[in-house]
């Protein structure tokens, strides 16, 4: 078992089997050093991963690497060097707090979900606050769709211990996968869950207008306001232009892979589909009311023409041509 003073990141547990479990565990399918499982509750999925080497429910006629291996045992965390936690964010903490004996005291904790916990603290706060463990947070502009094809994708690691950085450059080394890193954890939480919120209202003006000139005069008032909630909540000014931020806002609010680009397209021109999960609606209203919460307790909230738009609209208290008026003030 490794300790801290000699500590590599050989045994690695991916908990989720959904789209950025499986294209994490097929980026690290290339390094033949590394004992990779991804830990899973759906037998379906652990079956034809094993079996079959494909993941259809998310990725249906892609053949994952027969490096890739999956389980429902939960023995594996007791050896585990790395725990990427990649499930719903509401269901991160209370995950831990049912497993966290099994886990070795090396453990170091990821983050991979891009969200606030049930009690309106980032996760990682959450993890760092409550656990014994090192923790941290990945996020960064990471369609796993493009992921898994082994597109180069970029993410920034936040996480307090600077001993981790060589670890991480290492367990990627040989991957497309690209790092930048940032002490600065609430930080890189806070703006992966800004940069959906943001999405959103751009996908609404891009609806009404579906131009150059007003995309990008739109996205740059998109972008300075997110960089003012982003310090007011206590991140810091230079991981806005870290892959967390600039590039995930970019990669979000810009291109119709994005979910949270599409609802907001669907918004603005008055109407939902199936194809838009209730899921990311619901998670778009509840980070926008945890947000515009404190901004109103803080009476900043008009300083914020954007978030208290979209509060507006999701409390039905205003239409979208109302949203679109106020967009448009100078």
């Amino acid at each position: 078992m490794n300790t801290e003073n000699t500590m590599k990141f050989r045994k690695i547990v991916i908990v989720g089997s959904g789209s950025i479990g499986t294209a994490m565990a097929q980026a690290l399918a290339s390094n033949d050093e590394l004992d990779t499982t991804i830990l899973s509750i759906e037998p379906e999925v652990i079956d034809e991963i094993n079996h079959f080497h494909r993941n259809s429910k998310y990725f249906p006629g892609f053949r994952l690497a027969s490096e890739v291996k999956a389980t429902a045992d939960k023995s594996v965390l007791r050896e585990a060097d790395l725990l990427f936690l990649a499930l719903p964010s509401v269901a991160v903490i209370p995950y831990i707090r049912e497993n966290s004996s099994l886990l070795p005291p090396h453990v170091v904790l990821i983050n991979l979900a891009k969200g606030f916990d049930q009690g309106g603290q980032t996760i990682s706060e959450g993890l760092i606050k409550e656990f014994p463990f090192r923790a941290g947070a990945m996020k960064g502009p990471s369609f796993a769709k493009e992921m898994i094809n082994g597109s180069p994708t970029a993410f920034t690691v936040g996480c307090h211990d600077n001993t981790l950085r060589p670890l991480f450059e290492e367990l990627f080394a040989n991957t497309q996968v690209y790092l930048d890193f940032s002490k600065d954890i609430k930080g890189v939480e806070l703006l992966s869950i800004l940069k959906n919120i943001y999405a959103i209202a751009v996908g609404i003006m891009d609806a009404q207008f579906n131009t150059a000139n007003m995309r990008f005069l739109f996205l740059t008032r998109a972008f300075n306001e997110m960089r003012s909630i982003h310090i007011l909540f206590g991140g810091k000014k230079t991981t806005m232009f870290k892959y967390c931020g600039f590039g995930d806002f970019g990669l979000t609010a810009l291109n119709d892979l994005s979910r949270n680009r599409t609802l907001g397209l669907l918004i603005g021109k008055g109407y939902f589909t199936e194809q838009i999960s209730e899921k990311v609606l619901l998670e778009g209203k509840m980070a926008v009311n945890i947000f515009c919460g404190q901004i109103i307790h803080s009476k900043h909230l008009n300083t914020f023409p954007i978030m208290s738009g979209l509060y507006h609209i999701f409390s039905n208290q205003a239409e979208v041509p109302e949203f679109v008026e106020q967009m448009l003030k100078k």
